[in-house]
């Protein structure tokens, strides 16, 4: 039992060391590598990989989220230079597998902006 907790524990660091890791390399990729204007000020939120590491979720928010429109072009730029993007994490990265790239648009900013304004204004409201 004790040593089943330890490889539990010693997995779930790998992976959050992997995720870590991964974001910061796309950061950098998307920062100095990818010169498509469609992806213009991407930013990296998070990324969740799976446990055998051959998926990773990358949360990408835009600069200009306010047109969905953007969003959805953002997007599928990202999905076309998924290849490229995962050579150059291979080449960064020291990984067996390099993980296959799924992009989401992250809206957690946008929501908790949302809802802060719905707090303030039901403050606001009650004064």
């Amino acid at each position: 039992m004790i040593l089943k907790d330890f490889w539990m524990g010693k997995t779930f660091n790998r992976i959050q060391r992997t995720s870590q890791e991964m974001r910061k390399e796309i950061a950098i990729i998307l920062q100095r590598e990818i010169k498509d204007p469609r992806i213009y000020m991407a930013t990296v939120s998070g990324v969740e990989v799976s446990r055998d590491l051959s998926y990773a979720k990358v949360f990408i928010t835009f600069l200009d989220d306010s047109d969905p429109n953007v969003i959805k072009i953002g997007l599928q730029a990202l999905h076309e230079a998924t290849g490229f993007i995962r050579f150059l994490i291979g080449k960064a990265m020291r990984l067996r597998i390099i993980p296959n790239l799924i992009f989401r648009y992250d809206n957690s900013l946008v929501e908790g902006i949302r809802m802060s304004n719905l707090i303030a204004s039901i403050l606001q409201n009650n004064e």
